[in-house]
C-alpha cells in the first residue's frame, strides 16, 4: 500500500525486516470467515420463538429458503450476508493470551475508497491508518488484527451508496455535514443498516477480550464490543491530516452525531465543505 510507504518516509513506522520489510511489503496471515447461524441459539440470543425467527427470516429474504419453515429439523442455516476476511499482524499463536496486547481495526468495506481512492470518505485512510497500528503493535510483540466485515455502504449495498453520494453533491445548498444522514435516509429509508450485535462473535472465537488500541470512531462498533465483554483500552480516531478534504462533511456529520472523538465538534454543519457537483 502505498500509504505504508508514506508511513515509513515521514518516520512513523520504521522497516525490522520481519514484520515490514524496507521495501513496504508486511508479512500477514490471512483468514476467511463465513457466517454460519445456529438457529435455537439466535433465537435465544435475540429473546424471540425460533419459529418467528424462521418465519421472519423465511418472509424477509422474499421466501428463498423454504427449509426455514418446512424442514424445523435443520438447525444450521447459512444466512445470505458478507462474511469476514482477517489480517493477522504478529504472532498469531499469541491470542488468547492474556498478556498479548492486541491493536485492532474493525472494517467494513468501502470498494469506491478501498480499491479506487475514492476521497469523499474516509475508509480507505481509516484502514490505512488501522494497518498503520498493527504494524507497530507486532513489531512492538503483540497482535494487530484487521478485521474486514463485507458491509458495503453501510450493508445498503455498493449501488445506493453512490445514489446517496450523487443526491448529497446534487442537494440545493451544496453538500453539508447537516443533510448527510438525510440523504442516506432519504434514498435507502434508513441511515444504516449495519446489525452490530453479532459482530463481537468473531473476537470471542479468537480468544480475544481485550483490544488495546482500536481503531475506530464508531460509536455502534465500540458499544456492541463493549456489551459482549470486550475491553477497550483506547480508542484511536484518524489523525486529522490523515482526512481528505471532501471527507470533512462525513467527519463533522458523525463527530455531530455522538462518533468518539477527542475534542468537542465545533464545526458549523451547515456550512458546505464538500466539493461541488462539477469540481
Amino acid at each position: 500500500m502505498p500509504e505504508i510507504m508514506e508511513a515509513m518516509a515521514s518516520g512513523r513506522l520504521k522497516p525490522d525486516n520481519d514484520i515490514l520489510s524496507g521495501s513496504g511489503d508486511v508479512k500477514v496471515t490471512k483468514a476467511a470467515i463465513e457466517p454460519v447461524w445456529w438457529l435455537p441459539g439466535i433465537a435465544e440470543r435475540f429473546g424471540v420463538k425460533e419459529v418467528d425467527l424462521r418465519r421472519t427470516l423465511f418472509e424477509q429474504t422474499g421466501g428463498m429458503y423454504t427449509e426455514l419453515v418446512t424442514r424445523p429439523d435443520l438447525e444450521i442455516f447459512l444466512p445470505p450476508i458478507g462474511g469476514s476476511t482477517i489480517y493477522f499482524f504478529g504472532d498469531v499463536s499469541k491470542l488468547g493470551n492474556a498478556e498479548t496486547k492486541i491493536a485492532c481495526r474493525l472494517h467494513d468495506e468501502c470498494n469506491g475508497s478501498d480499491v479506487f481512492g475514492s476521497d469523499i470518505c474516509t475508509c480507505r485512510p481509516y484502514l490505512a491508518h488501522g494497518i498503520e497500528i498493527c504494524i507497530e503493535m507486532a513489531q512492538k510483540g503483540g497482535v494487530g488484527v484487521v478485521i474486514y466485515n463485507r458491509k458495503e455502504g453501510r450493508a445498503l449495498g455498493e449501488v445506493t451508496k453512490f445514489l446517496v453520494y450523487n443526491a448529497r453533491k446534487r442537494q440545493p445548498g451544496g453538500d453539508s455535514a447537516a443533510q448527510y444522514f438525510n440523504r442516506t435516509e432519504c434514498v435507502a429509508g434508513v441511515q444504516d443498516m449495519r446489525f452490530q450485535e453479532l459482530m463481537p462473535d468473531v473476537f470471542h472465537w479468537l480468544g480475544i477480550s481485550r483490544i488495546d488500541r482500536f481503531a475506530s470512531m464508531s460509536n455502534m462498533k465500540s458499544d456492541a464490543l463493549r456489551g459482549q465483554g470486550i475491553e477497550i483500552v483506547e480508542q484511536v480516531p484518524i489523525p486529522e491530516d490523515l482526512i481528505p478534504a471532501d471527507a470533512q462533511v462525513e467527519m463533522d456529520a458523525k463527530k455531530a452525531a455522538g462518533y468518539f472523538t477527542q475534542s468537542k465538534p465545533t464545526a458549523d454543519l451547515t456550512k458546505p465543505k464538500g466539493r461541488g457537483l462539477d469540481e
